[in-house]
């Protein structure tokens, strides 16, 4: 695979799997990291004795980092691509876990999980516009493949923080530097490639697919993308950062038996997001967002009253339709600004970082003064905003050139 991923550019329209399996890849190792610190939650409460907010300060620290760079980072990259700006990122992410792993006091906690947003904040925007680049056109399937990696490091991430860290303390952290070190030699190939391509595409036009939209069809549109990015990852976040404490207050699970848990979710969520890409690119990305928001609100409106087996089978449902959402979200946004995918992949991945780090820290208040069942009896009714799809355009208007 190393030999195909530094091979010169080929040309636009053939789709490039070895490389989105790269991305993917990397996307994968990217994820286990971020998702490791969300799942060692309640290990660093009881070492460090914490409150709920400060947990929720935690997860803002690393995903407000990320929000506000991401669009930074896209736009700039737009104007000039920095193809092993990709290597650089994981290095971030690499001091973070260093950091993670040696901290002794809750400030040094914030800084090792800033850094590590940072490095989320140069990853995305263009790790997801080398995706798009060997999509061959396959906007969805190469989206899909692409965040299906970040998706599944998610859900791998609380089984080794499970198995690995808990048992042993939080030391065992610097075993993950080893992931950030495999991500920066596979980033480095994928930077290769990338380069490569924009030689062979120097001078060359790019064919554009504009849509005859008038601009306040587009800004209604983005912004009805933006609202249904906020309900998702708000309950997203929901999810990965108080799951495990609900399961345990309310069933009396152990740690790792939340995790475990946990896992169940986002390996759905993983799931979802292969089915999602695929099923946009042949239907349109409005018809996947219509399932994946609205779909979910009969199974999140009755997980709050589950006994234990019913919650493992409505998260697993919860996951998965509600994960198949954001590739057609980010595909549709790309296509209403055309040529501005660094910029709109900033925005999106960013806005849903920042989204899920202000909800971990708000719904971290409200959990300690009203409940960790509070927050999910208010969060289950968040997919009805999925209502608002219908102001979407569909895929034939946005495909019109």
């Amino acid at each position: 695979m190393a030999d195909a991923v530094i091979k010169p550019a080929v040309p636009v329209e053939v789709t490039v799997l070895p490389i989105i399996l790269a991305v993917s890849f990397s996307h994968m190792l990217n994820d286990i990291m971020q998702s490791m610190i969300a799942a060692i939650y309640p290990m660093l409460k009881r070492d460090y004795n914490l409150d709920f907010w400060q947990i929720g300060l935690l997860t803002l620290a690393f995903q407000c980092t990320a929000s506000l760079l991401q669009p930074v980072v896209g736009i700039v990259t737009d104007k000039k691509p920095f193809p092993y700006s990709l290597p650089v990122g994981m290095t971030s992410t690499l001091i973070g876990l260093v950091l993670l792993s040696t901290a002794h006091d809750y400030n040094m906690l914030v800084l090792a999980a800033s850094l590590v947003g940072v490095g989320s904040a140069i990853f995305h925007p263009e790790s997801s516009r080398v995706a798009r680049l060997a999509s061959g056109g396959k906007y969805g399937l190469a989206q899909s493949v692409f965040q299906v990696g970040g998706n599944v490091g998610t859900a791998i991430g609380p089984l080794l923080a499970a198995f690995i860290i808990v048992p042993k303390g939080q030391g065992s952290v610097a075993w993950f530097c080893l992931a950030a070190i495999l991500g920066i030699i596979v980033l480095g190939r994928v930077a290769g490639w990338y380069k490569a391509h924009m030689a062979a595409n120097l001078g060359k036009m790019k064919k554009v697919h504009v849509h005859s939209l008038p601009r306040r069809t587009v800004a209604v549109a983005l912004l009805v993308l933006v609202i249904l990015t906020f309900s998702k990852n708000v309950y997203m976040a929901s999810i990965g950062s108080y799951y495990t404490f609900f399961v345990i207050e309310r069933f009396g699970v152990s740690v790792q038996q939340s995790q475990l848990l946990l896992f169940v979710f986002l390996g759905a969520s993983a799931l979802g997001t292969v089915v999602g890409g695929p099923i946009g690119d042949r239907f349109g990305s409005k018809v996947v967002i219509w399932f994946s928001v609205l779909g979910a609100l009969p199974f999140t409106l009755a997980m709050p009253f589950a006994n234990l087996p019913m919650t493992i089978a409505l998260s697993a449902l919860v996951g998965f339709i509600i994960a198949s959402s954001f590739p057609a979200i980010v595909v549709m946004a790309q296509e209403l600004v055309p040529g501005r995918v660094g910029m709109i992949a900033g925005i999106f991945f960013g806005f849903a970082f920042g989204m899920g780090g202000i909800a971990a820290a708000v719904l971290g208040v409200l959990a300690d003064r009203h409940g960790i069942s509070t927050v999910y009896t208010i969060c289950a009714f968040l997919p009805a905003l999925g209502m608002l799809t219908v102001f979407l355009p569909g895929k034939r208007v946005l495909r019109m050139t």
